[in-house]
């Protein structure tokens, strides 16, 4: 993931899951271990399509809405994914078999924040750190096909401190960029939790 999307995950995390719409990109840079002008460009983007206000002393996110589809619209989904194979076992027990370190994504991330899922889905989805695969494809070896149903994804620095599960925003911005048709009901019922936390 680029370091200008964590800046948007970063301020769409505060947002959504701590109530805080308001930052310094002080602050930011601090947090996240970035240079004020990685974060001052993150924030200029974001303040150009109307999402936030920027003054002297600090920023509001004005429209969680708008930045959350900004980001779903130019993610790379697929840049990151580091590792696919075919795993001939029900999706429960590809879960259940994932390392420790494994970062859930996707439908599995989508099941726990809603604690059902909308849907059946038949695909797993998580991040791992990539110095980490040869544990990682040991436990699930490389198959060959044309309907791969694990993918692991490159885990970006601070990841690991926002839990076992990607945010709610994450989670919508990577279920946005897939293509199964059950995609669709997932992204209904994590905007709904969404519009929920804003009301």
């Amino acid at each position: 993931m680029l370091k200008i999307e964590t800046i948007w995950h970063h301020i769409l995390y505060l947002a959504l899951e701590k109530g805080q719409f308001q930052s310094t990109q002080k602050a930011l840079a601090y947090e996240l271990g970035y240079s004020l002008s990685t974060v001052h460009s993150a924030i200029r983007q974001i303040a150009d399509i109307g999402a936030a206000d920027v003054s002297s002393r600090f920023f509001v996110l004005r429209d969680v809405k708008k930045l959350l589809y900004f980001w779903a619209t130019h993610r790379n989904f697929k840049k990151d994914i580091i590792y696919q194979t075919y795993v001939d076992e029900p999706i429960l027990e590809i879960e259940g078999r994932c390392p420790d370190g494994a970062i859930f994504a996707c439908y599995t991330a989508a099941r726990m924040i809603l604690k059902e899922p909308p849907a059946d889905y038949s695909k797993v989805y998580f991040y791992f750190d990539k110095t980490k695969i040869d544990t990682l494809t040991k436990r699930f070896p490389e198959v060959k096909s044309d309907s791969p149903n694990l993918f692991v994804l490159d885990v970006f620095p601070k990841q690991p401190e926002y839990g076992v599960t990607t945010t709610l925003a994450q989670t919508f911005v990577d279920v946005w960029n897939l293509h199964d048709w059950y995609a669709k009901d997932f992204l209904i019922e994590l905007e709904r939790k969404i519009d929920e936390l804003l009301s």
